[in-house]
């Protein structure tokens, strides 16, 4: 372990032990792990039949973000959020943003790159910040569950909420255990093809689908996010099933379909044509979700929301930033429609 023993390491949640051997049930990978072994995220080691996180205490990566940036636009709009991320994920998705730490744990040996920071810490930092929430994003922070967990313990304490940027891969006992600790969580919805998840993410579908639906059930807020990628998950009878699979669960959940850009491993696709966007967004509103977004593209008033009612404006974004608002508490200004939003 490069110089750390064990006694300097956090043993894991939400595992199972036979003998040596043990069954991480975090993830729906469901890693049976052998002593001395890893699961699939890179951060979680098996050393003598007790499961031990990696990640616990290190921060790749720290910065002070608009709550639109994760994205969500109906919880606590124009408010900042101290992000923070470990390296690590239980994906290897084709078309990552973020692969440099995302994948850095991959195929590795000893302790994992980071910089020290205590839940305390992070909590001290987030209200120094002037923070309304801590976001665990940039990489998949149910890797890191237990450094997430106790942190979001300490800054429900301190009057900050908590939000997941995830794919999603949760264990119904994961999401138990985010009950009444996180607050609001942003779903990467990649597909709505097996084909698809177990080529270029390798996972599932249906865990996933399970997952929105369990946080959902269990009261956290959701907002989901589309990455659509040109000739992969963009027909319209997929963005189609999409919606209605959102709208069976609420119509009132947000959907951000959001324009795929070339990276890691994808490097000769194409960017997303606004209109494949447009077309998501029409496939969206007919399938019964009432706020849909296009993300990560220019263009006024797509990333604005609108009140389901009478269709007026009634927060106005421009980039990341708020604008200006036309509400009466929950409701639209104009017509009185009562809105999805958490203030």
């Amino acid at each position: 372990m490069n110089g750390e023993s064990v006694k300097d390491l956090r043993e894991a949640m939400l595992y199972e032990s036979a003998d040596t051997v043990v069954n991480c049930r975090l993830c729906n990978h469901h890693c049976i792990i052998r002593d001395g072994a890893r699961g699939i995220c890179g951060v979680r080691v098996n050393l003598g039949g007790k499961l031990y996180t990696l990640a616990y205490g290190r921060l790749i990566a720290r910065h002070v973000d608009p709550i639109e940036k994760k994205p969500l636009f109906h919880f606590q709009p124009g408010t900042m959020s101290y992000s923070i991320a470990t390296v690590g994920c239980n994906f290897r998705c084709g078309f990552c943003q973020n692969w440099q730490i995302s994948q850095a744990s991959k195929g590795g040996a000893g302790m994992l790159p980071g910089e020290k920071e205590s839940p305390e810490e992070i909590v001290a930092n987030a209200k120094a910040k002037r923070c309304a929430s801590i976001a665990y994003t940039y990489t998949e922070p149910t890797i890191f569950f237990e450094y997430a967990y106790d942190t979001a313990l300490l800054a429900k304490e301190a009057g900050l909420t908590n939000v997941f940027v995830t794919n999603g891969y949760e264990t119904p006992e994961t999401v138990e255990k985010m009950q009444g600790v996180i607050d609001a969580a942003n779903v990467d919805l990649k597909s709505f093809s097996e084909e698809f998840y177990i080529k270029t993410c390798k996972a599932r579908l249906k865990p996933v689908l399970e997952t929105i639906r369990n946080m959902y059930e269990r009261g956290i807020f959701i907002e989901v996010t589309t990455l659509v990628i040109s000739g992969k998950n963009d027909s319209d009878e997929e963005l189609k099933q999409i919606a209605e699979f959102l709208a069976g669960v609420s119509p009132e959940i947000p959907w951000h379909v959001s324009a795929f850009h070339p990276d890691y491993e994808m490097l000769d696709g194409r960017v997303t044509p606004v209109e494949r966007l447009l077309r998501a967004m029409d496939i969206g509103k007919a399938a019964g979700v009432k706020y849909v977004y296009a993300g990560n593209v220019p263009g006024p008033g797509l990333e604005d929301t609108k009140c389901p009612g009478c269709d007026k404006t009634v927060i106005e974004r421009r980039g990341y930033f708020v604008g200006q608002r036309h509400l009466d508490g929950n409701r639209c200004a104009y017509c009185g429609e009562m809105l999805n939003l958490i203030l």
